[in-house]
């Protein structure tokens, strides 16, 4: 994360020795749900809405993947230790209770997003998505659906993270099976139908007309 390599490049700027000890990431873990990782592409953060900031800046992002084919890995909001400015205003220092964004919530935002920007980077009743809780304990919550059936759904305590899908294979389809919603109406998104690969890129296609 951006925060890790500010604290090493200043570490390094002053002259300490750095050594980086790896941790689990749910970067790795979200393989369990059966989307094959070397098909996802960028990932993106989905950060809190409140009423004065409403940032979409990760919807080109996904909509980017997607065009790919790939899938999107949705990191989700957290917040902890965040002033309470009403009581700062009163010459206090506290802080908010700690929130974690849930596949709820994202959903939510998601949507929104959607019809905010309506650039058909995917169809909240009908795109595939994978909402994921706590993964690596005992007690994980895999639910796959649509973003519209996600949101209704309890994945309980968190952490929680969010997948939205691009082309799907039929093994990761098969391996997805044991998590989808009963009678959900996802439409998969199969493979070449996103990413036409058997089509020549826009560059290829510039260059036949040079030749010609």
């Amino acid at each position: 994360a951006t925060t890790h390599s500010d604290i090493i490049i200043r570490a390094r700027e002053a002259g300490a020795v750095v050594e980086v000890v790896h941790n689990a990431s749910a970067m790795g873990a979200v393989g369990c749900c059966g989307l094959q990782l070397y098909n996802f592409g960028q990932t993106v953060s989905i950060p809190y809405f409140d009423e004065n900031w409403r940032p979409t800046s990760f919807y080109p992002k996904i909509k980017y993947n997607r065009r790919g084919g790939l899938h999107t890995l949705c990191l989700l909001d957290i917040k902890v230790k965040e002033p309470d400015f009403e009581a700062m205003k009163r010459g206090k220092i506290v802080y908010l209770p700690p929130r974690f964004m849930t596949v709820n919530e994202a959903s939510d935002q998601l949507i929104e997003a959607e019809e905010a920007r309506a650039g058909g980077a995917y169809i909240p009743n009908k795109t595939l998505c994978v909402g994921l809780a706590r993964l690596g304990q005992p007690d994980q919550c895999i639910i796959a659906g649509t973003l519209e059936e996600l949101k209704e759904k309890d994945f309980g305590a968190p952490l929680h993270c969010l997948i939205i899908c691009g082309e799907v294979h039929d093994m990761e389809l098969e391996a997805l099976k044991p998590y989808l919603i009963d009678n959900s109406k996802f439409e998969v998104d199969v493979e070449g139908s996103l990413f036409p690969r058997d089509e020549p890129s826009s560059k290829a296609a510039d260059d036949d007309d040079v030749d010609a």
